[in-house]
């Protein structure tokens, strides 16, 4: 070691002195002699850990593998022993976690501290005086379609003790179940913010008192800043506050929907009663709302939010079982029955979109309302007249039973420029233009892409005849699909492009079960901008059965199509602003391929030829398309379903019934349909068919928008492989190698697995039919025309 003086032990020593003496100088040798300075320090007291305390670390390298005799590493400085290297690394342990400590620990606490005695918890009163700003709407052009003016009349601030348990537990059930023992945050919570802001995430869950103070302050920014800032605040919250003065003050400021800020003006506003009177049932409905006030006209939501809290009451022992099962959905009272608002009749719909958005995109109505923002929407003011008229008109004297709705879409920015839902008031108040309904053979549009993305062309063949056997029905009776008409029916080798302009149904069927699969189709759907599908089976070839589309649906998804396959977000809003004009929101605009990733040209060529078959749909319905301009488009219908229906209808009823079309410029979507399975009949009572009112809707509205614009037509593309156009006579065409001919079995299993079969009506036709017996497959029940509970059937 240096610094240690080692006597002589012997001959050995003596050899190695003298061979240091005679072959080395000094200071280059193994050892030092036992200088009379070394003795000193070796005296003081210093041990073998800290002679080494100014050296470098020689944990590992040339040193460990130094030979035993010489005792040395590089630089002849001797190698640590395995108790030195242990106790140098217990050092810098130690030391990394003073640092750890300090910076993790000690830091934060003394910033806590300090940011304890400087923040304030704001008040309900301060809150109050905050919410109430109006909020301005606008067309695209700048006027303006109406105000939104928060009505304080029944902003009542109820004090400690006013409000019912009842209320409190299903708020607790569903917002924060410890909030009775907490502190005033969530660790845990904190942690996941901590590690979604890191990894570029969001959210992290919350107390009540923490969500009091994000509220009140308005800040709901994703950061640690943020979240720090509400921690100190919900702390100090719960050490000056009870627990009975915190929910009743989150109670007093949180939003429900509405309109209505607080429980109580929430009461009022879906049941028209006092807070103190809310069953649990109703109680546990606007708990439910709090997470997302801007749903809460969509019943759906708000029933599987109302199961969710009940499920939670339940759980904590504030609900029995046997109330729980006793329970039933206690839907609210009309909007306009308990608070008027300033936008009124369809235009509240439309607002009802914009308000769905903002909050998607971060800007909840109690932040909107909290600045006083001035909301542009992308609503054309001639286009929504135009398409208020084309409804009105078409519908004047028609049964008040049949419903009806007309979106228009801009194919170019794909912004919303014409709503219609509904007429909103006492005689129908369901936003009919967002409401999913089956979408009938207009859906047959999805059906050619994701078979041209295959590489298939509208040249392929297929048996087009009418009463084709596709395996069996449940009860083991054959199952066939029968086109509408004989107008509707082709040759055993119709082309597609044929089958799509007379909407052949067995072709479709025939396609989707047997070549692409029903899972492609959906895909192709969601590609265009079809958000609302969820279960998906072979029905989805011909729109029926659990296939569900809404008319907004069906504007977004054409409207990809005419925009030559280039995906964009359907918006209602065109940009947010301050009342001084500075914006603060503007939606992204990043247009894709839609049906090709990363190939734009591809996309186009699939979406030019899925319009090439389109076109003669036109004329088949007996439409035109507006003067000047090209279009194309496709009617859709849905077959009353006689065995499970309302009404004394037959199978040659309709309950639902569409025309979607579109031309460069613009996509608009039309449907006549019921809230039920009800036979659709007009005012002479005859059949409701796609090729009437619904068309008539479209050809108006199309008419008069389009107008006096510059004349239009779409790109010419390259056709998809095998190229055919509808009236060619298949028969005398070249056969293609790859098609799904005539000759193709039906028996074939269809590409993917069929779904579990549900009820499903035999066919009308009679079971003992002389056509051509196959062996069988089964395809899932559950729509599509003769084949499902709800059928699909479409009449040109």
């Amino acid at each position: 070691m240096r610094g240690r003086y080692r006597p002589p032990a012997g001959p050995a020593a003596a050899a190695a002195g003298a061979g240091a003496a005679a072959g080395r100088r000094p200071g280059m040798g193994d050892s030092e002699p036992g200088l009379l300075t070394h003795a000193e320090l070796r005296a003081s007291g210093y041990d073998d850990y800290d002679d080494y305390v100014d050296e470098p670390l020689n944990d590992s390298g040339p040193e460990d593998d130094a030979p035993e005799e010489t005792g040395k590493g590089k630089k002849g400085k001797a190698a640590l022993t395995p108790k030195q290297r242990k106790k140098r690394r217990w050092k810098i342990i130690r030391r990394t976690l003073y640092a750890f400590f300090g910076v993790f620990v000690v830091l934060p606490a003394i910033a806590f501290t300090i940011a304890y005695f400087l923040v304030d918890v704001p008040t309900p009163e301060e809150v109050l005086a905050q919410q109430a700003q109006v909020v301005t709407y606008y067309y695209s052009d700048g006027s303006v379609m109406g105000k939104e003016i928060p009505d304080s009349g029944n902003r009542q601030l109820l004090k400690p003790g006013q409000i019912p348990d009842t209320v409190k537990h299903a708020v607790y059930a569903a917002e924060d179940a410890t909030f009775e023992t907490n502190n005033g945050f969530d660790v845990m919570g904190i942690l996941g913010a901590v590690y979604n802001n890191l990894t570029g995430g969001s959210g992290g869950g919350s107390t009540i008192s923490q969500q009091y103070i994000k509220k009140a302050t308005e800040n709901e920014a994703p950061t640690l800043t943020r979240k720090a800032t509400e921690l100190v605040k919900s702390f100090k919250m719960n050490q000056t506050q009870s627990k009975e003065d915190i929910i009743t003050a989150y109670l007093n400021i949180v939003y429900f929907g509405r309109g209505a800020y607080g429980i109580e003006a929430a009461s009022h506003a879906y049941f028209n009663k006092t807070a103190a009177q809310l069953t649990q049932s109703e109680a546990a409905l606007l708990a439910g709302l709090i997470q997302g006030p801007g749903k809460s006209e969509n019943a759906e939501y708000t029933t599987w939010r109302w199961n969710y809290v009940m499920d939670q009451m339940v759980k904590y022992n504030w609900l029995s079982d046997t109330d729980r099962k006793s329970a039933q959905y206690p839907t609210p009272l009309p909007k306009d029955q308990t608070k008027p608002q300033a936008i009124t009749g369809n235009n509240a719909f439309i607002q009802a979109q914009v308000e769905a958005e903002l909050e998607a995109a971060g800007y909840s109505k109690e932040k909107i309302q909290a600045n006083g923002y001035n909301v542009y929407t992308t609503i054309d003011p001639n286009a929504q007249r135009l398409a208020e008229k084309a409804v009105n008109d078409v519908m004047q004297g028609q049964p008040p039973e049949l419903k009806k709705a007309l979106v228009a879409v801009d194919p170019k920015t794909r912004g919303v420029v014409a709503y219609y839902g509904g007429p909103n008031d006492k005689t129908d108040y369901i936003d009919w233009a967002n409401t999913a309904r089956n979408p009938g053979s207009s859906f047959k549009t999805f059906d050619l892409v994701a078979f041209l993305k295959m590489g298939k062309g509208l040249g392929e063949t297929f048996d087009g005849s009418t009463h084709r056997q596709f395996g069996v029905l449940p009860n083991g009776n054959p199952r066939y699909i029968n086109n509408a008409g004989a107008s509707n029916s082709c040759s055993k080798e119709c082309t597609v492009a044929e089958a799509t302009m007379r909407s052949t149904n067995t072709v479709f069927f025939d396609m989707v079960a047997n070549v692409t699969g029903p899972q492609a189709v959906a895909d192709a759907a969601k590609e265009a901008g079809v958000t609302s599908l969820k279960a998906v089976d072979n029905n989805i070839a011909l729109g029926g059965g659990s296939t569900m589309a809404s008319p907004l649906d069906m504007a977004a998804g054409y409207a990809t199509i005419a925009d030559n396959g280039t995906y964009l977000d359907r918006h209602f809003v065109q940009k947010v602003t301050t009342p001084g004009g500075d914006v603060v929101y503007q939606p992204s605009s990043n247009p894709k391929p839609a049906f090709a990733e990363g190939d734009a040209n591809k996309s186009k060529q699939i979406a030019g030829n899925v319009t090439n078959a389109l076109k003669p749909v036109i004329q088949f319905s007996k439409l035109s398309c507006p003067s000047g301009h090209e279009c194309a488009g496709k009617t859709g219908t849905q077959q009353y379903d006689a065995s499970a229906g309302n009404g004394s209808g037959s199978e040659k009823d309709n309950s639902q019934v569409w025309m979607v079309g579109y031309t460069p410029s613009i996509s608009a979507a039309s449907w006549v349909g019921s809230d039920k399975n009800t036979p659709l009949r007009d005012k002479n009572g005859d059949a409701v068919s796609s090729t009437g009112l619904p068309a008539k809707m479209w050809q108006q509205f199309m008419n008069d928008y389009l107008k006096g614009k510059p004349s239009e037509k779409f790109p010419t593309v390259s056709p998809i492989g095998k190229s055919a156009t509808a009236g060619d006579d298949a028969s005398s065409s070249t056969k293609p190698t790859s098609s799904r001919s005539s000759t193709s079995s039906p028996t074939t299993p269809p590409s993917t697995p069929p779904s579990t079969p549900t009820h499903t009506p035999e066919s009308t036709e009679p079971t003992t039919s002389k056509s051509r017996q196959t062996p069988t497959f089964t395809i899932p029940g559950g729509g599509g025309d003769d084949f499902g509970p709800t059928t699909t059937r479409d009449r040109g």
